[in-house]
């Protein structure tokens, strides 16, 4: 038995399929980014890094090791040059270094006697001979007691740079330490039996001399430094303050580390706040130029001596004549004016806006394609 079997399948295609049409529109906006022609004074400056340099302070060493006797000052005092500042009672080994720096200096000093009487009996010879007997500059004579007389002065001349070594070496060896320049004494926090160690800082004494800075200038820079150039100084712990100063120093040879070659400039500053600490990071800028009551516009807003000027809402470009030029401002000679409004950068944005559209089946056939109709025939 033949049977046919029809099957007729009928699905509502867009039955519970919604679909959307979207209509998108575009919208590009500019926005002027814009300052003001202003007068003012322009700098022309080179900044640099650097850190406070302790040239206002003296250390305070010894060369020996012992135990702390007596305390004569206390950390703040002001203190005079060579004045009492500890009495140490030196170790075994210690008492040996001061032995010996002593009689160095004994040495020295008796070798300076020595050498001044020597040089008192050439020179009286030299001039109750040769001066005496009026003799010629070009004498043999006169020629040799001269020449002997001022050798014998350089030999005592020389003698006193060494008994001064001596001396300041006892000094270094003495049980007794002092103050090695008038100042302010600080850092000192020994108490009495505290072991004092060899070539150990005990304090320092710090003077109301200026600071100075130091800061380290690039190859590029260095050469447009010169003494007696202002400057300003900031710092990283202080900051909220600006200090002032002048140049006093260059140093044209500089430092080479790690391949890369610096060069000192020195600032002095004019005031020695107490807030303001030995080997503080220190930011400098240099004042190379400057020129005042100048109609200024940032430098950025110029292309090719061509600027873009903003009036009534449109925008227009202008040519310029332009002056000093600093790191970030430009001197403006000819072709705008106090007030004008210049564009110094643009901004593009765009605004999309959709519209949605649903399809009329979305309503039918929530199910998917199972909403569609299986008709079977025999």
């Amino acid at each position: 038995m033949k049977k046919k079997i029809a099957i007729t399948l009928a699905i509502l295609a867009a039955a519970g399929i919604g679909y959307y049409r979207y209509r998108a529109s575009k919208t590009n906006q500019v926005q002027y980014q814009t300052a003001v022609v202003e007068k003012g004074t322009l700098v022309i400056s080179v900044s640099a890094s650097g850190q406070v340099v302790a040239a206002n302070s003296a250390p305070v060493t010894t060369k020996i090791s012992g135990v702390v006797k007596k305390i004569f000052v206390k950390d703040g005092d002001t203190v005079k040059t060579g004045q009492a500042l500890l009495l140490i009672e030196p170790d075994q080994v210690s008492r040996q270094v001061v032995s010996s720096a002593y009689l160095e200096y004994l040495s020295a000093k008796n070798s300076l006697n020595t050498l001044n009487s020597k040089m008192f009996a050439v020179n009286q010879k030299f001039i109750n001979d040769a001066v005496a007997r009026s003799l010629a500059a070009d004498d043999p004579t006169y020629i040799q007691q001269h020449s002997d007389w001022l050798a014998s002065e350089n030999d005592y001349k020389n003698q006193t740079l060494s008994i001064s070594a001596a001396w300041s070496n006892y000094l270094q060896s003495s049980p007794t330490v002092m103050a090695p320049i008038t100042g302010k004494v600080t850092g000192l926090s020994f108490v009495l039996g505290s072991v004092i160690v060899t070539s150990t800082k005990l304090a320092s004494v710090v003077t109301n001399a200026p600071l100075t800075v130091s800061l380290d200038l690039t190859q590029i820079d260095v050469p447009k430094i010169k003494s007696g150039l202002k400057a300003t100084v900031t710092f990283d712990s202080l900051p909220d303050k600006t200090y002032t100063g002048s140049v006093i120093s260059v140093d044209t040879v500089g430092v080479t580390s790690s391949g890369v070659t610096s060069y000192p400039a020195v600032i002095k500053l004019d005031t020695a706040p107490l807030e303001i600490l030995p080997n503080m990071a220190a930011s400098g800028m240099v004042i190379i130029q400057t020129k005042a009551d100048v109609l200024i516009i940032p430098s950025g807003s110029i292309q090719n001596s061509t600027v873009r000027v903003m009036k009534n809402g449109q925008v227009a470009e202008t040519t310029v004549e332009t002056g000093l030029i600093s790191d970030s401002q430009t001197e403006i000679l000819s072709g705008l004016s106090e007030g004008d409004i210049v564009v110094t950068g643009t901004v593009f944005t765009s605004t999309t806006r959709t519209n949605q559209t649903t399809s009329p089946f979305s309503s039918f056939g929530r199910g998917g394609v199972g909403g569609g109709t299986f008709i079977r025939t025999r």
